[in-house]
């Protein structure tokens, strides 16, 4: 078995197909109106069609989970963020953990935890 794709649930799917592009360089692969596939296997969903599949309330910024992404020059990643989305919502500034790695944590538009992490 394989690990093919990790599905995020959105309220508008283009504003965040733009923001994963201009923050990650994401590219949308698959447009299925509603669920879109980018490139690294990050795959958005409409919120009205994963309400619709789970019968259950979306709950934003639940911290449950997060994408991790890397990054070697954290500093110049956080500043193109704060330049393109001066609203960000950060849980922890730039940070070094006790075993040397920088990182930062923030949320998406929709509240999804968001780590960059410089390479270990």
């Amino acid at each position: 078995m394989k690990l093919k794709n990790v599905l995020i649930v959105v309220k508008d799917i283009e504003k965040s197909r733009k923001f994963y592009n201009e923050i990650f360089g994401l590219d949308c692969i698959v447009d299925n109106d509603g669920n879109m596939i980018l490139t690294e296997g990050l795959v958005l969903q409409d919120e009205k069609i994963w309400k619709k599949f789970i019968d259950r309330d979306v709950i934003p910024g639940n911290n449950s989970c997060e994408l991790y992404f890397e990054d070697p020059d954290i500093e110049k990643f956080v500043e193109k963020l704060e330049r393109a989305y001066p609203g960000t919502e950060f849980v922890n500034r730039i940070m070094t953990h006790s075993w040397g790695q920088t990182v930062v944590r923030f949320y998406d538009p929709d509240g999804n935890l968001i780590e960059v992490g410089t390479p270990m």
